[in-house]
C-alpha cells in the first residue's frame, strides 16, 4: 500500500479494504457493500450512513486513517435518524417552495411520526406563533411537491461556516429558535446543510441523497400532520397511523404552556438560565405540576363513589412512584384516605414466570403476573371484605404474606400502579366503571429548534441513567445497552393501551435537561469508545452539548417532593 491509500477495516464483511486519499465511504460502499441485509426481514436496505469508530458519519466522510467503519441501513436506529432528518429537509424545501409566508415547525413525536405545524411569520399579543390550518388539498400538493423533489436525486451538502453567518441565514429564513439556540452555544463554528441551493441546520448527519427516501407519507391531524417514514416490519410500507388524541392533546397543552412562558426552545432556555432565570423556572414548573396532581386528585374526589381503584401506568422512568405518591397527597388533603400498593407484588413465582422468544423470563409479560389473585382482592375489596395483600420477595422469586390486612373503609381510595395498569385484560373480572386510570409520562414538547424535536424517549433514559447510577450502581454503559429491550416492552405492554387513561399526567419539567446535564455528562463521558454502547453516547453528549447546565446552588432550590428528587435523590415522600 503506498502513501495514496489508506486501509478500512470493514465491520460488515470482516475485511480490510484500500481506499484512495481523498476518498469517500460512499465510495467504498459502492465498491464493497451496496447494501445490508436486516436479520430479522431478510430485506436488502440501502446503505444510508455509518459508523466510524462508533461515531456516526455521513457517506461523504473522507478517511485520514485507518479506521473500523460499519454500513447502516434504515434497520439501524442512527440510519431512521439519518432518513428522518433528510425526509424533514425535503418536507422543509417543499413548504418553502408552496408556501414562502408560513414556516414549518416540528412539533413533537407521536406513535405514527412526527407532529408537524405551519405559523404564520407574525405573533399574536401574547407572543405565540399563530398557526395555520393545513387543508387537506394542502396536503396533498406538500406531498407531491416532495415526491418532485426526491425524484430529482438532489444531494444533501454539509458546509462548515461561520456562526454568526449561520445566524444570519437562520434569521432570513424565519427560524428565530435556531438562530437563538447558535448564540447562546457560544461556538465560533457550525455545520449548515444545503439542499437545492436553501440551508437549514439537523443535529447529525443526513443521507447521500433524497433518491434514497422511498417511502413516507403525510396524514393530516389537527391543525397540522404527521410525517410517518417506513415501518420497522416492513421498510417497504409506510408506519400506519394512529390517531392518539389524548396524547396529542397533552403535548400541545405543554408545548402552549412554554410558548407563553417564553421558553420555545433550546436556545431560550439557555438565555434564561444564562441570565439567571433558573430558581423562577424551577419555581414556575414545580408549581404547574402541583396544580396537575391537585386537578387529578379533584377528579378522584368526584368520582369517589363508584370508582374507588386508581391505576397509574407510565413507561420507564416517567415518574410513576412519585407521581402515585403526590396524588396520595393531594387526596388526603381532600379529606380522603389513599392506600398505595405496587403491582409488582402480584408476580407470580419465578418458577411460573413465562419465558420470551429468547428463552428468557418475560417479567413484562402480563402472564408474569397473578391475575386471578389480583381480580380476586379487587372485587372483594370494593365488597367491603377484608383481604391480606402479597409481597413480592424479589431475591427468593416467590409471594409472600407479612400480615399486611386491608379493608377499604368509608373514605379510602385505592392507589396501584405498574406497567400492565391501563391494560384492560389485567382486571377483566373487575367491573371497569369502578376504576379510574391514570398515565403518567415525561411528554416533553420543548424543542432543539423549528425542526428538531427533543425526543421523550432520550429524556427517560438520562432519567434513568442517573437513578441507576445513584441506586442500584448500575453503569451508564449497561443502562444504554438495556434501554432497546425496555422500549420495547413499552412498545407492546403501555403504549397500545394510553389512550384508556381517564387523565393524563405530563411529568415533563422545563428545567430538567439543564438538571440532567449537571449529572449524566460526566457519567457518559466514563463510556471507553471500545464500548458497543458508544455511538449512543457520543448522539447523547452531542445533545447535551446544546444545553446549558444548572449549578449546584440552583439545584439545591428544587424542592424535596419534586419528581425530579426520585432521580437525583433527596426526595422527601
Amino acid at each position: 500500500m503506498d502513501n495514496t491509500e489508506i486501509a478500512v477495516f470493514c465491520k460488515n464483511d470482516g475485511k480490510n479494504h484500500k481506499i484512495h486519499l481523498g476518498g469517500t465511504l460512499e465510495d467504498l460502499s459502492k465498491r464493497w457493500c451496496k447494501t445490508v441485509i436486516d436479520p430479522k426481514s431478510g430485506q436488502k436496505l440501502d446503505v444510508i450512513a455509518a459508523l466510524v469508530d462508533n461515531k456516526l458519519k455521513e457517506l461523504e466522510y473522507q478517511p485520514l486513517i485507518f479506521h473500523q467503519v460499519e454500513f447502516i441501513g434504515y434497520n439501524h436506529p442512527d440510519g431512521r435518524r439519518c432518513y428522518l432528518r433528510s425526509l424533514c429537509f425535503v418536507l422543509q424545501n417543499a413548504v418553502r417552495e408552496l408556501y414562502p409566508d408560513k414556516v414549518l415547525v416540528v412539533d413533537h413525536s407521536l406513535p405514527s411520526g412526527l407532529y408537524c405545524e405551519l405559523h404564520e411569520k407574525t405573533r399574536m399579543e401574547d407572543g405565540r406563533n399563530k398557526v395555520y390550518f393545513v387543508k387537506d388539498e394542502e396536503i396533498v400538493s406538500i406531498k407531491e411537491k416532495m415526491k418532485e423533489i426526491i425524484a430529482k436525486d438532489l444531494p444533501f451538502k454539509r458546509v462548515k461556516m461561520n456562526s454568526d453567518e449561520a445566524q444570519e441565514i437562520f434569521l432570513e429564513n424565519n427560524q428565530p429558535m435556531k438562530a437563538s439556540l447558535q448564540k447562546s452555544i457560544g461556538t465560533f463554528i457550525c455545520s449548515v446543510y444545503y439542499l437545492d441551493g436553501k440551508a437549514d441546520s439537523f443535529h447529525g448527519p443526513l443521507i447521500p441523497s433524497t433518491r434514497f427516501l422511498k417511502t413516507f407519507d403525510i396524514t393530516g391531524i389537527g391543525d397540522g400532520f404527521c410525517l410517518q417514514g417506513p415501518e420497522m416490519a416492513d421498510f417497504s410500507k409506510v408506519m400506519p397511523m394512529k390517531r392518539q388524541t389524548k396524547i396529542t392533546a397533552t403535548l400541545k397543552d405543554y408545548s402552549n404552556w412554554c410558548s407563553i412562558i417564553g421558553i420555545e426552545g433550546i436556545g431560550t432556555l439557555n438565555s434564561a438560565i444564562k441570565d439567571g432565570r433558573a430558581i423562577e423556572i424551577i419555581n414556575l414548573a414545580e408549581a404547574r405540576h402541583e396544580k396537575a396532581y391537585s386537578k387529578i386528585a379533584d377528579m378522584i374526589y368526584e368520582n369517589r363513589a363508584d370508582k374507588r381503584i386508581v391505576m397509574i401506568a407510565g413507561p420507564s422512568s416517567s415518574g410513576k412512584t412519585s407521581s402515585s405518591l403526590r396524588i396520595a397527597l393531594q387526596c388526603k388533603v381532600l379529606g380522603l384516605k389513599p392506600k398505595v400498593i405496587e403491582l409488582d407484588n402480584y408476580f407470580v413465582d419465578r418458577d411460573k414466570t413465562p419465558l420470551d422468544e429468547d428463552g428468557k423470563l418475560d417479567f413484562e409479560s402480563l402472564k408474569a403476573m397473578d391475575l386471578d389473585l389480583l381480580n380476586e382482592q379487587l372485587n372483594d375489596l370494593l365488597e367491603g371484605r377484608e383481604v391480606e395483600i402479597p409481597k413480592y420477595d424479589f431475591k427468593a422469586g416467590r409471594r409472600t404474606y407479612v400480615g399486611n390486612n386491608l379493608r377499604l373503609e368509608d373514605k379510602d381510595i385505592l392507589i396501584m400502579e405498574g406497567i400492565h395498569a391501563l391494560n384492560p385484560d389485567m382486571t377483566s373480572a373487575v367491573d371497569d366503571s369502578r376504576i379510574f386510570r391514570v398515565y403518567a409520562s415525561a411528554l416533553t414538547s420543548l424543542n432543539i429548534d423549528e425542526n428538531s424535536n427533543l425526543s421523550t424517549s432520550d429524556n427517560r433514559l438520562l432519567r434513568r441513567m442517573v437513578r441507576d447510577n445513584r441506586v442500584r450502581g448500575i453503569t451508564p454503559e449497561d443502562t444504554i445497552l438495556h434501554w432497546d429491550s425496555v422500549r420495547k416492552g413499552e412498545m407492546k405492554n403501555i403504549f397500545p393501551y394510553q389512550e384508556n387513561a381517564d387523565v393524563f399526567f405530563n411529568s415533563a419539567l422545563i428545567f430538567e435537561l439543564p438538571l440532567l446535564k449537571y449529572y449524566a455528562e460526566p457519567l457518559l463521558r466514563r463510556i471507553s469508545p471500545s464500548s458497543p454502547a458508544y455511538t449512543e453516547t457520543v448522539r447523547l453528549l452531542k445533545f447535551l452539548d446544546y444545553i446549558v447546565a444548572l449549578q449546584p446552588s440552583e439545584i439545591a432550590t428544587i424542592p424535596p417532593t419534586s419528581i425530579m428528587r426520585e432521580f437525583i435523590g433527596g426526595q422527601t415522600l
